[in-house]
């Protein structure tokens, strides 16, 4: 991509980006909000899960290898 262009789609993402989440909020009603807000929970959730378990996984293989 050309600098001017993406030097000017980072000026419009910079300018516009943000009022996306909330004008979205605004025109959503409070069950579309909570159904959004429910899957984005669960996301995070099965994220943390993931990242616990390989903390786990790698903790696991770590002591195998230091045992004689």
């Amino acid at each position: 991509m050309p600098p001017d262009v993406l030097e000017y789609l980072r000026a419009i993402g910079m300018k516009y980006g943000k009022l996306g989440g909330k004008t979205s909020a605004e025109r959503l009603t409070p069950e579309e909000r909570s159904a959004r807000a429910k899957i984005a929970s669960l996301a995070a959730a099965k994220k943390r899960t993931a990242d616990r378990l390989e903390r786990e996984r790698k903790a696991k293989q770590t002591k195998k290898v230091t045992k004689p």
